[in-house]
């Protein structure tokens, strides 16, 4: 028996618009800049440069009735405005005379790119040189080679028609192997600095450098140094030296070596600047890269033709009236898009100046209070959510160095006297400690609860634990040397 029910339910939808918008707050200024370059050249209504164009009238009259719900309401003076003039060049609180440039980089051949240029200079038959290259090509970005020698053969089998046991792929990889960058195609850390360490002219030390990592890897991971001084026979000052030629090792050899799509991405473009200046602050948002867009006129001219003609429109009229005018829709929202997040970003950047103003005066962490989101959301009118997209992925440059903004958010404690301060005085109360300690004996986290309880910060151990961990501080036995 079929049963039929009322519900009401309240329910939010976002639309295009919010849902554009809400995108373009997460990029980062590179990412934005290739994303208006993709809506540049997707969209024809939508041109960059150029003079803004001048306000027309709002076509008016009958002969809507052949066109869809949708395109009903036409109103030329929607895209045909003074609100085309890209103010979303939002101006600086004060006047800068100069801007600061970004630093000039340039993108070098990949690591895959360099190691086949090594390869043409050796002399190997056609078939060593296809497994070769089939090897190179699954070197990834950090210089190791992660996929075991089995699964190359299957692949060199079913991909390339080569028929290679493990063994032979095992002697070409040797030749990659004796690659530069030194250590490059190795399966594991270990191989990695062995690799490294053959290359080295073969004195005492580094004779025993390799004698460590083939006999006694686990315990120098463990930093059991007194098992290894025992087995080889040597006393602590040799020990030292050993360990000292195996730290300085490279333990990822193709860093440096990324795509150019990669290197390009991995370059920090400050989404604003802030200056200070005999005690005041300015801001400026780096536009350098957001181009003036307009709505094209060609288009705009177009739609204004279509439409003045509804009464002997055909279907094929009506339908270029519908494409023409979702054309300029896009662009506009576009354009207003841009605007919105530049206001957004600007406000939220205002906010974070007003809450951190001593910081941006003088640089000194100390001076960093403690800060939330819903702080910066409350003062500056926006929603949790937008704040959190906005300090995603950007970045400010200060008189003192480029901070993500994400730096400026921390939770706060109190002390034993009731002062609330920001976690982060904490954190870098435990890293001058943990600096300064003796490395032969590192201070533990229990000791570390000790020193904070005596400055009047009572927090617990695991507290402590959690803060050393997100400083990317190991445990005290990992920090031990001799």
């Amino acid at each position: 028996m079929l049963k039929q029910q009322l519900q009401q339910k309240l329910q939010q939808k976002l639309s295009p618009q919010q849902i554009q918008l809400i995108r373009l707050l997460e990029l980062p200024a590179i990412e934005l800049e290739e994303r208006i370059k993709h809506e540049l050249e997707e969209n024809p209504a939508l041109e960059e440069g150029g003079e803004p164009l001048d306000e027309f009238e709002a076509i008016e009259g009958e002969g809507d009735e052949g066109l869809t719900a949708d395109s009903q309401e036409i109103d030329l003076g929607d895209y045909l405005t003074e609100d085309d003039i890209p103010d979303y060049k939002l101006k600086e609180f004060s006047e800068r005379g100069e801007r600061k440039e970004d630093i000039p980089f340039s993108v070098s051949e990949s690591l895959n790119e360099y190691l086949l240029e090594q390869l043409g200079l050796r002399e190997l038959p056609d078939k060593q040189m296809k497994i070769a290259e089939y090897i190179i090509g699954n070197i990834d970005d950090d210089g190791y080679l992660r996929r075991d020698l089995s699964s190359i053969a299957d692949d060199l089998i079913f991909q390339a028609g080569q028929d290679v046991d493990e063994d032979e792929i095992e002697k070409i990889l040797c030749v990659v192997q004796d690659f530069e960058p030194s250590g490059v195609g190795a399966r594991d850390l270990r191989e990695c600095l062995l690799l490294q360490l053959n290359k080295k002219e073969q004195t005492e030390t580094i004779l025993l450098a390799v004698s460590i990592l083939k006999n006694y890897y686990g315990e120098f991971v463990r930093k059991h140094y007194d098992k290894i001084q025992r087995g080889l026979g040597i006393d602590e000052v040799t020990l030292k030296q050993v360990i000292h030629e195996i730290t300085v090792l490279n333990p990822k050899p193709g860093t440096g070596w990324g795509s150019p799509l990669e290197l390009a991405m991995s370059i920090v473009v400050p989404d604003f600047i802030v200056e200070a200046h005999n005690g005041e602050l300015t801001l400026s948002m780096n536009n350098r890269d957001i181009p003036d867009m307009h709505i094209n006129r060609e288009y705009a001219e177009m739609f204004k033709d279509y439409s003045s003609n509804k009464a002997n429109q055909t279907s094929e009229m009506r339908e270029a009236v519908q494409f023409v005018k979702q054309k300029l829709d896009s662009a506009q929202w576009f354009i207003d898009a841009i605007r919105q997040r530049q206001e957004t970003l600007q406000r939220t950047m205002e906010t974070i100046i007003l809450l951190q103003h001593d910081f941006f005066l003088t640089g000194d962490e100390a001076t960093l209070r403690p800060m939330i989101l819903k702080d910066v959301a409350e003062r500056a009118g926006y929603d949790i959510s937008t704040i959190s997209r906005v300090s995603n992925s950007k970045y400010v440059q200060t008189n003192f160095g480029v901070y993500p903004l994400k730096y400026f958010f921390s939770e706060s404690m109190q002390t034993d006297s009731g002062e609330e301060i920001s976690t982060r005085e904490v954190k870098k109360i435990m890293k001058e400690h943990i600096d300064g300690e003796d490395k032969r004996k590192p201070l533990t986290d229990e000791e570390l609860t000790a020193i904070l309880k005596q400055k009047g910060y009572v927090i617990a151990r695991r507290t402590v634990a959690k803060y050393r961990e997100q400083l990317d501080i190991p445990v005290a036995r990992l920090r031990k040397e001799i």
